[in-house]
């Protein structure tokens, strides 16, 4: 195995929820690997934007728009990426929900839509895009999980449940798909800052706490999980498959940290 095996020239990717925060740093860094990068969303502004600055990387996209919780709209996806580049080799499941609240009187409604979203919906996509993956005998998926997959934080009961939830239907994919040459991963990303979250960051109690819980002093940048979505996407990780790497500037590792 060489460095060449980490190029993804030639390759055609899906991000599905790619055009914001840690999907949109992938789906950027997809591209400046050597694929061709179809990122997707709910936003069509968002995806048009997205798509613009793959293409100036001097790549190919598609501008479609697309829904975890409308199994239609994966499908569409899909058969329009196939009809312009002939194949998908790479998925990337990275559109989420989160909120907080206190779970004795989280709402059953909100519940089952954070489930269907983060959970369900990274399985319709897997389902979708899977079967034409093992139709071809080869296909990379790379799911995105979270330190709540290991621990819990506080007030965030239905992420974490999905979010635990997907590290476990990424191993169960990889354990029936991966004779046929579909390799299912995950991510499990640390503190990132994206705009959603630097308030919450950097001016509450609970972002103090979170900084001090990761033994790099900092909070990652968006662009720092692309080394690992490239790796897993690439041949370099053709023997990896069923596990969730974990970039979290040394969060899970911490217990006293002072």
């Amino acid at each position: 195995m060489t460095l060449a095996a980490l190029e993804l020239t030639g390759k055609t990717a899906v991000v599905v929820g790619g055009t914001s925060g840690i999907g949109r740093a992938i789906s950027l860094g997809l591209a400046e690997a050597g694929a061709d990068v179809v990122a997707s969303a709910r936003r069509e502004q968002q995806v048009k934007e997205t798509a613009a600055e793959i293409e100036a990387r001097g790549k190919k996209t598609l501008r479609l728009t697309s829904d975890m919780q409308d199994r239609g709209s994966l499908e569409r996806l899909l058969a329009e990426t196939i009809a312009a580049f002939g194949k998908v080799d790479i998925l990337v499941n990275s559109a989420g929900k989160i909120k907080r609240a206190p779970t004795l009187t989280f709402p059953e409604e909100e519940w089952r839509d954070i489930i269907d979203t983060n959970l369900t919906g990274t399985l319709r996509a897997c389902q979708v895009f899977g079967a034409h993956m093992l139709e071809r005998g080869y296909g990379r998926i790379v799911n995105i999980a979270s330190l709540n997959s290991f621990v819990a934080l506080s007030e965030v009961a239905a992420y974490a449940a999905s979010k635990a939830a997907v590290a476990s239907l990424t191993r169960s994919l990889a354990v029936e798909w991966s004779k046929k040459g579909v390799l299912v991963n995950a991510i499990a990303p640390g503190v990132f800052r994206t705009a959603l979250n630097a308030d919450l960051l950097d001016n509450t109690p609970r972002g103090k706490e979170l900084l001090m819980r990761t033994p790099m002093g900092r909070f990652g940048k968006t662009e720092e999980v692309v080394g690992a979505a490239v790796y897993l996407a690439s041949d370099a990780a053709s023997f990896v498959t069923g596990q969730v790497l974990v970039v979290d500037g040394g969060f899970l590792a911490s217990g006293v940290n002072q």
